[in-house]
């Protein structure tokens, strides 16, 4: 029997990359997906497949786990509807956008018996496995400081309204490499410095944000999780990590397997990727996760811990201060 999955909701630009990759595993069915936009819904299924559901709670019935990938703010009730059925789900990041819907999906999880993996994808990145597998060898020595990136071009769409996102660029691109600090060092910042702004975009919410973070053995890490990016700009984005070491530095630059592109048709610049699908490596995880019920890797800890950390770079952003990260 194939393992069924379904989809509650279409809203975030990465659940295509999700069903793509689990059409590609094994004995999965990918059922269908219920979305609060019938529109979007329709659009989805008509290029991926799979049926539209009236009601979530037709498409829970039917299925073994599922995928969540609604807009920030609605994860927590996703979840939790998920969880009802007594249901696995991935749920997309960030994992929750406030404190008390933590609290709210997390109770409903344990309520219903089951788990929520966060959908970390760059943990799957071979270039930052080779970094992990690099450091925990010692070949550059202790660990003194990190500067990272994640830089990508603005979504706009309900990725900019932030009574639906939570926030802008700082909470949609702190967390992925909060997370792979947190692996790669073992340990959490206590202590968050935070600049944001509007100088790209003049709106509202903040379309820059730089971080830095400390630790309690004196190491620090920064993070620019702006949208920088241009329109025309090559590709969406980065993801950088440059580790120094007591012995040496190591340099990390996720998606550079990529070619050049100049393409009359677009008469742009793009690329065309060749490295690994993070998103297959992911997906893999979870479907395996739930066909043998094991832990997931990828906790509802991790996610909440990288929210944590975009909290408080927030509050230190308002207050021109250092802020100590509460998790």
């Amino acid at each position: 029997m194939p393992t069924r999955i379904g989809l509650l909701s279409s809203a975030h630009l990465h659940a295509a990359g999700y069903i793509s990759a689990l059409r590609r595993i094994e004995g999965c069915e990918f059922v269908g997906l219920w979305d609060d936009d019938v529109a979007r819904a329709r659009e989805f299924a008509a290029k991926w497949g799979g049926e539209v559901f009236a009601q979530p709670s037709d498409l829970l019935s039917q299925c073994e786990a599922v995928i969540v990938a609604s807009e920030n703010r609605k994860h927590a009730d996703h979840v939790a509807l998920a969880a009802e059925f007594g249901l696995p789900s991935m749920c997309e990041k960030p994992l929750v956008a406030t404190r008390d819907e933590r609290d709210r999906m997390f109770e409903a999880v344990d309520r219903g018996g089951t788990w929520v993996m966060t959908a970390f994808p760059t943990r799957f990145s071979p270039a930052f496995q080779r970094l992990l597998q690099r450091v925990r060898a010692d070949e550059i020595g202790p660990i003194v400081g990190i500067c990272a990136t994640n830089r990508g071009t603005c979504p706009l769409g309900w990725f900019v309204e932030t009574a639906q996102s939570g926030g802008g660029a700082a909470i949609d691109h702190v967390v992925h490499v909060a997370d792979l600090l947190s692996v790669l060092t073992g340990r959490l910042p206590r202590r968050v410095t935070s600049f944001m702004g509007n100088r790209i975009y003049g709106e509202s919410w903040e379309d820059s944000a730089l971080l830095t973070m400390e630790y309690d053995d004196g190491l620090f890490a920064t993070l620019d999780s702006s949208w920088s990016r241009p329109k025309s700009y090559k590709t969406w984005g980065d993801v950088t990590m440059n580790v120094v070491g007591e012995r040496g530095v190591i340099e990390m630059d996720m998606f550079a397997q990529a070619f050049d592109v100049y393409a009359n048709s677009a008469m742009r610049h793009g690329v065309a990727s060749y490295g690994s699908d993070l998103d297959l490596g992911l997906v893999s995880e979870f479907v395996s996760c739930v066909r043998t019920g094991s832990t997931p890797p990828i906790s509802r800890d991790s996610g909440w811990n990288a929210v944590a950390l975009a909290l408080a770079a927030y509050e230190s952003a308002r207050s021109g201060s250092p802020v100590e990260v509460v998790y």
